[in-house]
């Protein structure tokens, strides 16, 4: 039995046109299980990660749902960070216009005026909620109109302490409105919050084919002082397409830019402390090639979709499972193969250890040499149980969750 086409889902002719001249014209699953009952208006709530085509899953629904005679906004789609709301625009800007409808991004890092000029104009809204709550205390627009409201990412925007914002955001929209709810686990908080925000949902879970046969998981022996060393070599060893450093801290990613140019190594720095100028020109340099090597903080990497990145290197291992996998997972990306490389010190050796056993991992792992470290070092802290977390299997231990921090402003 062939697949469904846009057309069979319920999708306008204009759009189905609009996506057409991209050349898109097979719907994704995730695609096929939510577009039929978002056109019909239903609460819904997917689970389904990133690059699954969850943009257009949402994004079409929504445009052939608002009117260009509807007042505005009439939908608003919130986003954890400014590199996501940008994507879902440009993402969905063609087919928005197939149908006369403005669509506009709302996030840090740009002007208010000129901003709050275009967002007050647009049908469709595409924010992040730091900047949109500050548009909506000055009164730029209101949120009463809103018919459709899309969560992109839910549970990234619960893990970088944005559940209060979003539940003041929520509370201004419609009661009788409609709710998407995307992420990557439906399950603890996420759960709740998509129970509280939605009303009988229609439930679709989508789980495309496990990538980890893709990549190849290294863990090396480095101490902090002997890591720019190591980082220098594995940028030169071998055929490479884009690398992807991770570091801990804003100030760390500066510092290793700097280190890396007095090696002769060229690469470029993106987090939350550059403008969003900065940012986009970053991006757009590491993804034509022209710089091949991106050092970024895990907020400012979040949204990262590219498919030239061939390795991932944690320059500061990540702090929990939820860290590697999202990491990681910028590579080895649409059939493609990669490489994920974690830098370890002897004092992190039973966090990460930890980690790796989650992750199914202990092999690669014990390949470092530091299994020792792992077993007699100090106590390992619990990695905080979050989102892309598999359930825990026969004999793990469930695990704390953490304090949150402040929220990052997007």
């Amino acid at each position: 039995m062939s697949s469904p086409s846009f057309a069979d889902l319920g999708v306008s002719r204009p759009v189905v046109a609009a996506l057409a001249a991209r050349g898109v014209t097979s719907p994704f699953p995730i695609q096929q299980l939510v577009i039929e009952d978002a056109l019909a208006g239903r609460d819904v709530l997917a689970k389904s990660p990133t690059g699954s085509g969850k943009t257009l899953a949402f994004g079409l629904p929504l445009v052939d749902r608002v009117e260009a005679t509807d007042p505005r906004p009439a939908a608003l789609v919130l986003a954890p960070t400014r590199e996501l709301a940008a994507q879902i625009v440009d993402e969905l800007s063609a087919v928005a216009h197939a149908r006369a409808l403005r669509i506009a991004a709302v996030y840090g890092g740009v002007g208010m005026e000129r901003q709050g000029r275009a967002a007050a104009r647009a049908h469709i809204l595409v924010a992040t909620p730091g900047r949109l709550e500050d548009h909506l205390q000055r009164g730029t627009f209101s949120l009463d109109r809103v018919r459709t409201l899309v969560l992109d990412e839910a549970d990234r925007m619960l893990d970088m302490g944005f559940r209060p914002a979003v539940d003041r955001i929520v509370a201004r929209c419609p009661a009788d409105r409609q709710t998407v709810f995307f992420s990557a686990t439906l399950d603890g908080e996420a759960g709740r919050v998509a129970e509280r925000y939605t009303r009988d949902a229609r439930r679709h879970e989508h789980a495309p084919p496990q990538r980890r046969a893709r990549i190849d998981h290294r863990f090396v022996a480095a101490e902090r002082d002997d890591r720019l060393d190591a980082l220098v070599r594995e940028l030169r060893a071998g055929d490479r397409g884009l690398a992807l450093v991770f570091v801990r801290t804003k100030r760390g990613a500066d510092r290793l830019v700097k280190r890396l140019g007095r090696e002769g190594v060229d690469a470029v720095a993106m987090h939350g402390d550059k403008s969003q100028a900065q940012r986009e020109k970053a991006l757009a340099r590491f993804e034509a090639g022209r710089v091949d090597t991106l050092v970024a903080t895990d907020v400012a990497a979040r949204g990262i979709d590219i498919d030239g990145i061939s390795h991932v290197i944690q320059f500061d291992p990540p702090d929990d499972r939820e860290g590697y996998v999202h990491r990681v997972g910028r590579t080895g990306r649409a059939g493609r193969t990669g490489v994920g490389i974690t830098f370890v010190g002897a004092e992190q050796a039973a966090d990460v250890a930890r980690i790796a056993r989650d992750l199914e991992l202990d092999r690669e792992f014990a390949r470092s040499g530091l299994a020792s470290n792992a077993t007699s070092g100090a106590p390992a802290r619990d990695p905080q149980a979050t989102s892309a977390s598999r359930p825990p299997g026969p004999g793990r231990r469930p695990r704390r969750r953490r304090a949150r921090t402040a929220p990052a402003r997007a």
